[in-house]
């Protein structure tokens, strides 16, 4: 086995790890995560990358249903299918659209949206930060 063989079967045994942690800490090791693939099956709650944010880090999505991915389904445009996990220029998780109960904002969760952060009021939330008053603006201390 040369260097770059071993090279790629520890980095798939670090994707198999890393498969199994939660959203907030799969943020923090995004570039473990394998990219999106047209044609590929994907379980809920299997994570890949697709695309870069403004710093040039991965863009982290995580399956929302079990599938097999079409390129008339894209990551970023189908919301029932995949929910961004991506952090904004501050390090703040970037507010995306609740598809339910699994990934609605409860009291406390502080978003980025509009260029502002903002804090959750109510569990459950699954409106859009600014529109009801079950948002609040969040100013860092």
């Amino acid at each position: 086995m040369n260097k770059l063989q071993a090279a790629e079967q520890f980095r798939r045994v670090v994707q198999m790890f890393a498969a199994q942690l939660p959203a907030a800490q799969a943020r923090e090791v995004a570039t473990v995560y394998p990219p999106y693939q047209v044609g590929k099956r994907y379980e809920a709650g299997d994570y890949f990358t697709r695309g870069t944010d403004k710093n040039g880090d991965p863009l982290l999505f995580s399956v929302v249903q079990g599938h097999t991915s079409a390129e008339e389904w894209p990551p970023e445009s189908t919301p029932s299918l995949y929910t961004p996990l991506s952090l904004d220029s501050s390090g703040w998780p970037v507010w995306s659209a609740p598809t339910g109960a699994h990934d609605a904002y409860n009291t406390g969760d502080i978003t980025s949206w509009d260029n502002r952060l903002w804090r959750s009021n109510r569990d459950g939330n699954t409106s859009e930060p600014g529109t009801d008053q079950w948002w609040s603006i969040y100013e860092e201390v």
